[in-house]
């Protein structure tokens, strides 16, 4: 089967009319949006808007016309009925007969024709769906026909395709200039059915849900089938990088994101996210990948998440890893500094720059690693350079990629009614961007820490050798927080091999590790000539030789990353104060302290901070406590196990229990900028146990 022979891939109309409301206004404007919203390929995530027209009663009982439409900022994919802005539409429709509008007036009037407050603010394109005079209005931006809109003689392929059916509207800035334009054209020409928007996508429209949707699925359908026969055999200029097999990439992807990493972090670290799909590697693997990427955004609305351009490393698998490293410092650097002159060239009176690191790079043989302040702002990036790609692969069959020019970019990256979008959102977190490792993590102390942390933002490693139970806890974390917040890893910390593979599961997810808290643990107790070699090189090896793998693969990622970063070991009241019957427990614990100081001093010309935490008798949830520990330390005391808790509590000076919540909130203050100067401390966390005091 020759290119121009293969099978046309057209959108699927998922319409279903068990499922469709029997209403045409709100109910079925949702509808229909979620189901445009399910297709990628019709609808960029975020992006594209959606609108009806139907007639409601004020709240004074007089029937008014709403225009509802997608409110800003929100996925039509997800979007709820009280996803909509609701206006006047009397009051909106006077605003065709004037000339001009700024962007400033524009909002300000459309603030001023609410029709039922408490919704999110409208649509920048609202006037588009106001001024096209049809109850239901779509507004897409469908790979098939940004191809076209993004070719080099995109309004003659249009014109071939759909004849008068169509008009075009060359690239202007959305606003009231684009609105009015669109408008126009709609209204003079009552047999028109789309508009194609040029360098941006496309309006469609119909007098019932249902006949918008199907007609935006026609028109996309009959561009997709016009690319369909201009398929080319060899994309791109035809491959001519190899991939690399999986096991090469992830070890080479274990060295290069931390490094990635560290370059672009700017006040915040960034998460990183791996692309390694059939359609990414056909383009990064191509002869015309690097000039491709060079030529700008493939629609405006791909700016906020991914740049004007990606970063492109100039590097083959032939030329070696260490090559590919010192291509990825440098490039990130360069880019930086392009993005500063771009930005100086460009910015207007109270402008403030916006990070300079990329948001997508592209590495031949290996992918695509984009990246954001969290996972989903680093999948949103994915997505949409994904869209960039087949837009590109689409334009190119057609005679070349064409993209708005810099100045037109940072008009949209800029944009001050983008700019307000983004000032709607919350402050960030302290920890937002962040990567904790936590050894342990599966119950007790460890969940605790993990869900603190995670709690303020920061993407979580559960490492433990409870598998399932680390599985469980990374699972609910995600449900409570978002968006891969969390995920789990098996590891026994006396395992060189299982630490190191734990590592670059953290780094393959998230790009790097800012925090490492070790707290995995054992606990034994038994007279000195009751305990077994067994018995003390078991608490040796997890507890002393274990904070050593976990530190020490931890420095690897942290120097390889060059911004510092934190490590936490969980000790003991008996790091510090002698305990009876626990010789192998208190030794390996006092070891894990002096180890903390001693990596304190290494870690500190590379601003990495090293810092203990001293919890004692930390019964709650305890996996440990849940064992032969608590028993054989009743027996020590001469008391019964259910005696236990309260001896400890009348033990320390305040008379109180210790929770896992309590060590969860020194470990939080010793991972944030609170305690940025402080490294090689001890922050006891025991109700005051005088013979732990540290002296």
């Amino acid at each position: 089967m020759t290119a121009t022979e293969s099978k046309s891939t057209l959108p699927a109309n998922l319409w279903n009319d068990a499922d469709a409301p029997s209403s045409d206004g709100l109910a079925a404007l949702t509808y229909r949006s979620r189901l445009l919203g399910a297709d990628r390929t019709l609808v960029n995530i975020f992006g594209g808007n959606t609108s009806t027209k139907s007639v409601e009663r004020d709240h004074l009982g007089r029937d008014v016309t709403v225009l509802w439409v997608k409110g800003s900022g929100s996925d039509i994919a997800s979007i709820t009925e009280r996803g909509f802005a609701g206006l006047k539409l009397d009051e909106v429709l006077p605003l065709f007969e004037r000339p001009s509008m700024t962007d400033e007036e524009m909002t300000s009037f459309l603030e001023r024709t609410v029709f039922e407050p408490g919704r999110p603010r409208q649509s920048i394109e609202t006037l588009l769906h106001a001024f096209v005079p049809a109850k239901h209005v779509d507004h897409t931006h469908p790979d098939a026909i940004i191809s076209i809109a993004c070719a080099p003689n995109g309004e003659e392929i249009m014109r071939e395709i759909y004849g008068e059916r169509a008009a075009w509207v060359p690239y202007i800035r959305p606003g009231f200039t684009l609105s009015k334009q669109i408008g126009e054209a709609v209204r003079d020409n009552p047999h028109l059915e789309c508009v194609v928007m040029g360098k941006h996508g496309l309006v469609t429209w119909g007098d019932t849900a249902r006949e918008s949707y199907e007609t935006t699925l026609r028109i996309i359908g009959e561009a997709q089938a016009y690319l369909d026969q201009r398929r080319e055999a060899h994309p791109f200029g035809g491959g001519v990088v190899t991939s690399l097999d999986d096991e090469t990439r992830a070890r080479l992807l274990s060295r290069l994101l931390p490094v990635l990493r560290g370059a672009m972090k700017g006040d915040r670290p960034v998460i990183l996210n791996v692309d390694t799909s059939a359609e990414v590697m056909e383009f990064v693997n191509s002869r015309d990948a690097k000039v491709l990427s060079g030529i700008g955004a493939a629609c405006p609305d791909h700016l906020v998440h991914t740049k004007r351009v990606p970063l492109f490393l100039d590097w083959t698998p032939e030329q070696g890893e260490e090559a590919l490293l010192d291509i990825a410092r440098q490039s990130v650097s360069a880019f930086k500094l392009e993005y500063k002159h771009y930005f100086e060239q460009h910015r207007g009176p109270g402008d403030k720059m916006f990070s300079s690191a990329p948001r997508v790079t592209l590495v031949p043989g290996v992918g695509m690693i984009t990246s954001g302040f969290d996972a989903a702002l680093a999948d949103v990036s994915r997505q949409l350079y994904l869209r960039a790609i087949q837009v590109m692969k689409g334009a190119t069959s057609l005679g070349g990629f064409v993209s708005l020019t810099p100045a037109e970019s940072y008009a949209v990256e800029y944009w001050p009614l983008e700019l307000y979008k983004l000032a709607q959102k919350p402050a960030p977190k302290t920890l937002e961007g962040h990567v904790a490792f936590v050894t342990g993590a599966a119950s007790g102390i460890g969940r605790a820490i993990a869900r603190r942390l995670a709690a303020d933002g920061a993407h979580v490693v559960i490492a433990d050798l409870n598998a399932d139970g680390g599985r469980q806890v990374a699972e609910e974390i995600t449900a409570e927080r978002g968006y891969r917040r969390a995920t789990s890893v098996g590891m026994n910390v006396t395992s060189e091999e299982q630490v190191a593979a734990a590592y670059q599961t953290a780094v393959l997810a998230y790009g790097g590790v800012d925090i490492v808290v070790n707290n995995a643990g054992i606990a034994s107790s038994a007279p000195i000539e009751e305990t077994s070699l067994d018995m003390w090189n078991k608490n040796q090896s997890i507890l002393s030789t274990g904070y050593f793998l976990v530190a020490r693969e931890a420095f690897k990622i942290l120097k390889a990353q060059g911004v510092g970063g934190n490590l936490v070991f969980i000790g003991s009241k008996n790091s510090l104060a002698a305990g009876k019957n626990a010789a192998a427990y208190s030794a390996a614990k006092a070891a894990e302290v002096h180890l903390a100081r001693c990596l304190a001093e290494e870690g500190g010309a590379s601003g990495i901070r090293v810092n203990s935490v001293l919890p004692d008798s930390v019964l709650s949830g305890s996996a440990i406590w849940d064992g032969k520990w608590r028993a054989e330390r009743a027996a020590t005391y001469g008391i019964r196990e259910d005696q236990l808790e309260e001896f400890y509590r009348q033990r320390n000076t305040l008379k109180v229990n210790i929770l896992p919540e309590d060590i969860a909130e020194a470990v939080y203050f010793f991972a944030t900028p609170a305690a940025s100067k402080t490294t090689g401390g001890i922050l006891t966390v025991d109700g005051g146990v005088p013979i732990a005091y540290v002296r």
